[in-house]
């Protein structure tokens, strides 16, 4: 199955050394970042790909210019990978890379939050019209296969509520301040020098990254047209120290959760306290995710929701998904390619 690929930072590495080393039967035939991109339907040579990177900070180097469009718009590949930045706001240009590539026949995967959050409803509609498939599995939590189990794990059951720590950022914070006693601000500058925070921090911070994953676990599980302006969110960035230790002497700890309950019409991410022995206690840049079904329980899984090669896992597993459930149909022709 060929392979295109939107997107060569941390994530779209990860994917593409994955895509190298194992043996997957996926080539990836086409791959793009911010200043070029190459197409070779042979497929390409993943080491080179990282030299060109390194030596001039582009996997590209054809001539004339390959953008990220031409190679959608090409016949080069069966699936697109789109994992260039999330833009929260517009969900730009990955909105519209996937919107042409579904348009196209093409499956798509995605770890950009951005057009899943915001554009659910119409991109799944796309995808269903057009007869392929529309992967998310790396949007939320990592490496934990959430959304592959909602989907599929747990047919037959009603699924209640879910909640959980979803970002990494926020956790690592937290439990910082609560092992060392430190502020806000200088846990905070601890995560940016660990790699954990962005420069700017506001979108782990002020609680946006986890909404976006709450919406996007929400639209998957009930349906919902929901969008951020749904959830109510408060972030991290107000928590002293003071709250941390009054936490800690009544056992319990202080963690960012989101929790999603549809007979309450609830959709809210906040600092919660949390008894010590709470499944949802987890240390650093952990992710942890507790889901309440009918038939199975309450079921919680914890992983890591962050990191190059745990988010590949993530999708790697949706491409051998499509691989499997697609099967029989003539490489080359995705047009022909159905459910």
């Amino acid at each position: 199955m060929r392979v295109a690929l939107l997107g060569f930072g941390s994530v779209g590495q990860g994917v593409a050394r994955m895509l190298g080393e194992k043996d997957l039967g996926l080539t990836l035939t086409a791959l793009a970042d911010s200043k070029g991109g190459i197409i070779d339907p042979d497929g390409i040579s993943v080491p080179e790909a990282f030299s060109r990177k390194e030596k001039s900070g582009s996997c590209g180097g054809q001539r004339p210019k390959v953008s990220a469009l031409d190679i959608v718009n090409s016949d080069a590949y069966d699936v697109l990978v789109e994992v260039t930045p999330t833009n929260i706001e517009t969900g730009e240009p990955a909105l519209t890379h996937i919107r042409k590539a579904l348009g196209l026949r093409r499956h798509v995967v995605t770890s950009n939050k951005g057009p899943i959050a915001l554009a659910y409803r119409e991109l799944t509609r796309l995808a269903g019209e057009k007869g392929v498939a529309l992967r998310y599995e790396a949007t939320v939590a990592g490496a934990i296969p959430i959304i592959h189990t909602l989907r599929h794990g747990l047919l037959g059951n009603t699924v209640a509520a879910l909640f959980g720590v979803m970002n990494g950022t926020c956790n690592y914070i937290l439990t910082r301040m609560e092992d060392e006693g430190l502020s806000y601000d200088q846990a905070l500058g601890e995560a940016q020098e660990m790699g954990y925070a962005e420069k700017d921090p506001t979108y782990d911070v002020k609680g946006l990254d986890t909404a976006l994953k709450l919406v996007i676990l929400a639209n998957t599980v009930w349906g919902m047209d929901a969008g951020l302006a749904d959830v109510q969110v408060t972030g991290i960035d107000l928590i002293t120290p003071e709250a941390i230790q009054l936490a800690m002497e009544e056992e319990t700890a202080i963690r960012l959760i989101g929790e999603a309950i549809p007979s309450r019409d609830l959709l809210r991410v906040s600092p919660r306290i949390i008894p010590r022995n709470h499944p949802l206690l987890v240390e650093g840049t952990l992710n942890a995710l507790t889901v309440v079904a009918d038939m199975a329980g309450e079921l919680t899984f914890i992983g890591k929701g962050a990191g190059s090669i745990e988010t590949a896992s993530a999708v790697i597993g949706d491409l051998l998904y499509i691989r499997e459930r697609y099967a029989g149909i003539p490489e080359g022709r995705p047009d022909a390619r159905r459910p």
